[in-house]
């Protein structure tokens, strides 16, 4: 009954459109009321020591890098060098829009990070070109949740700090499948492209002025490779190359790019504050509502259950 309990009002606490960190609280505190002896102090012990974790600094800092970098010019960066190689081919603004996202989730770690950088402008320039706007907002959603996938993954941090596996391997296992599904994005939209008649720029860039966007965007590309091959080489832990990540880009923004300002700065702080407040709020309560499920036995009654 207290699994039936906790998971229904979750459930339907969800299709009620309680946010997600709200409807794992109140589902929690209604199993632990009526279907325990626990004391509901635990729900506060549990929230408390769930987010008292050095891994999970990793995510504030990867989405106030994330944030830096698109308000210091390294994203829109990204998109002319990409565009300078494949912007002539059939649905080519399409595909630097989904290359750009698999570089900037490689940075950020986050679809949400991902998707506000690169469809600020990407969406108007697709339009602007031709494309359908429901089909470049699409585009730029999907592309975007590669971010989750793709390391260093926001998601993939919170489940190693919850499950106790090791957020190195995580980020090792996502990276090949965060590629493929880049790939497999591309595929889809050169074909749709072609469909509708999407077509690239007239003529293809010459190496001249490849090279010149490359050394442009020289520095915006490197990002990814710091981070993520220091992660990989075990010079330092994902929450150390977060910090990285943030002082990289604040160097980046503001001495080499001078795009990045007070104003930009500020929003940057303030946007990534507000995002973590909600994610640090979700998984407080997910280490109450799994800290139930183990001290009621609930999964090894689901066990037994598909056993017999």
């Amino acid at each position: 009954m207290s699994a039936l309990v906790l998971f229904g009002s979750f459930f339907v606490l969800l299709l009620l459109t309680v946010p997600i960190g709200y409807a794992i609280g109140i589902s929690s505190l209604i199993a632990i009321y009526y279907y325990s002896d626990i004391p509901l102090i635990i729900i506060a012990q549990k929230a408390i020591t769930g987010v008292d974790s050095f891994p999970l600094l990793a995510i504030p800092f990867f989405m106030l890098a994330g944030n830096l970098m698109s308000s210091g010019g390294i994203a829109k960066r990204l998109v002319n060098f990409f565009d300078s190689l494949i912007g002539h081919v059939t649905g080519g603004l399409g595909m630097v829009t989904i290359i750009v996202c698999m570089f900037f989730a490689a940075i950020s770690g986050s679809a949400v990070a991902t998707v506000s950088a690169v469809g600020a402008f990407m969406i108007p320039e697709m339009v602007s070109h031709g494309y359908n706007k429901p089909f470049s907002a699409a585009l730029t959603e999907a592309a975007g949740t590669i971010g989750v996938i793709i390391p260093p993954s926001i998601p993939f941090v919170i489940y190693g700090v919850v499950s106790g596996t090791s957020i190195t391997d995580l980020f090792t296992a996502g990276f090949l499948p965060g590629i493929m599904m880049g790939i497999a994005l591309m595929v889809v939209c050169y074909f749709v492209s072609k469909k509708n008649g999407y077509r690239g720029k007239e003529k293809a860039s010459t190496p001249a002025e490849i090279w010149k966007t490359f050394k442009d965007a020289f520095w915006a590309i490197l990002s990814p490779v710091i981070i993520l091959g220091g992660i990989y080489s075990g010079f330092f832990t994902p929450t150390e190359a977060a910090v990285i990540s943030v002082v990289y880009s604040f160097i980046i923004g503001v001495f080499v790019y001078k795009e990045l300002d007070i104003k930009g700065a500020y929003q940057s702080f303030k946007d990534a504050i507000v995002v973590n407040g909600a994610t640090t709020f979700m998984v407080g309560f997910s280490t109450v509502f799994a800290a139930f499920l183990t001290m009621a036995q609930i999964p090894n009654m689901i066990a037994r259950g598909f056993s017999d």
